[in-house]
């Protein structure tokens, strides 16, 4: 179902001063009756997906729509698996971390080390000494799952792949993969200390896609050719995708294969319909046309039963008075835009926005702080809020700022 943009009903709700306590207990009885009303009404709207409708034959699988990061489906979504190659995704978030940093560029020579030629597995054969660009590493690693480009992009960033492998834990952590702990920066390892879940997978996916869709740009190729240029001379290099959805599904932007005979097959697939982003992760299927099969399954089931309300909240904001400060009066802004996911197929178009703020602010006003939130609802139901933000600094007045106001006011 399509996107839907925000067109809701809005109200502006101004904190008032304490009432009497006479009108405190009617206020609080209704809010008791209320309260239950609110909790049956969450019961009956709450968002569990019928996964009886969903037949997979990975042993483990999830299903996230990626902006709002709400779960669908899951199966077994917390067992700890062998990832293989889609252990390149946490390679991949900090590549493009780093470049967001600064601390590397796409134009960047990479160098491969004897230790980075070596790589079994999946590779696309870089010869030591030889020199790629980090572009050309990131489509290596990406399209054709070079574990090569993937040590040798290691090592240019931390130095070595055990510098490289420890930031990737830590960035797991970070993260709350909470079942995650990484041996290698490519997934070749067997080792039984190299393991993640299909939820963990999920919440790394979410952020590579996310904060860098960038990715899109080296994860939607299907082939490309590279050059390698050593001391054997020049030669073309066709990098074929790995990830069959590309061609078997219309709506696939990628993301990641894997397969080992520890791992069997494994498959974080991202796919974007009518402004909705979906991630599938299936681990441990038992051939490779069967994680593609349930990818297809999954992304096809979220797609059919979600609808998006999004409210970018552009509209302006009232300014907020300020009272001993040295302005009077301070502007708003929205921390955000709000995104809710349907998958109960309710009319969006009734969801109603509710901008609760104080009528006044005591100096000193600190940009950045919550002053109030924009509520929305849905048929009495709270969907979720926006922080609405002070949109600058006011500092507190002193004595001279007050003898300058009279000054100004007396002059006018």
């Amino acid at each position: 179902m399509k996107e839907k943009p925000g067109n809701t009903r809005l109200q502006i709700r101004l904190h008032r001063t304490r009432p009497g306590r006479g009108r405190q207990a009617g206020r609080r009885w209704a809010a008791f009756i209320m309260g239950i009303w609110m909790v049956l009404l969450q019961f009956v709207y709450t968002d569990v997906p019928v996964q009886a409708q969903v037949e997979v034959s990975a042993p483990s699988a999830i299903l996230m729509e990626a902006s709002t990061g709400q779960v669908l489906f899951e199966l077994n979504a917390t067992e700890r698996r062998c990832p293989a190659s889609i252990t390149k995704i946490m390679t991949l978030l900090l590549t493009f971390e780093q470049i967001e940093l600064g601390k590397i560029g796409l134009e960047d020579n990479v160098i491969t080390s004897e230790y980075a030629s070596s790589m079994g597995g999946s590779q696309v054969f870089l010869a030591q000494g030889e020199i790629q660009t980090l572009d050309t590493m990131i489509k290596c690693i990406a399209v054709a799952s070079g574990n090569d480009a993937s040590v040798a992009v290691a090592e240019h960033i931390a130095g070595s792949e055990e510098a490289f492998v420890a930031l990737m834990n830590e960035k797991a952590r970070q993260l709350g993969m909470t079942d995650t702990h990484f041996e290698d920066c490519c997934g070749l390892t067997n080792s039984d200390g190299h393991y993640t879940t299909a939820r963990d997978v999920a919440l790394m996916s979410r952020e590579l896609i996310t904060k860098y869709p960038q990715v899109y740009n080296y994860t939607q190729i299907w082939m490309e050719d590279i050059t390698h240029e050593t001391r054997q001379g020049t030669a073309n290099f066709t990098l074929s995708s790995t990830n069959k959805l590309l061609k078997q599904y219309p709506y696939a932007t990628g993301l990641k294969t894997g397969s080992t005979e520890k791992a069997k097959f494994c498959l974080a697939a991202t796919a974007r319909k009518d402004g909705i982003d979906m991630i599938a992760v299936v681990m441990g299927a038992p051939d490779p046309k069967g994680r593609f099969k349930d990818a297809q399954t999954l992304l096809t089931y979220g797609f059919n039963i979600s609808a998006m309300y999004v409210d970018p909240n552009t509209d302006p904001l009232p300014s907020l008075a300020v009272e001993r400060g040295v302005a009077e009066q301070v502007p708003l802004a929205y921390a955000g835009e709000f995104r809710y996911l349907d998958t109960q197929g309710r009319d969006l178009s009734r969801v109603e926005k509710v901008i609760e703020l104080p009528e006044s602010v005591q100096a000193p006003v600190e940009q950045g702080r919550q002053a109030g939130v924009a509520k929305y609802t849905l048929d009495g139901v709270e969907l979720g809020v926006i922080p609405i933000l002070y949109g600058e600094n006011v500092a507190r007045a002193a004595y001279s700022d007050y003898l300058r106001k009279l000054f100004r006011d007396f002059l006018l």
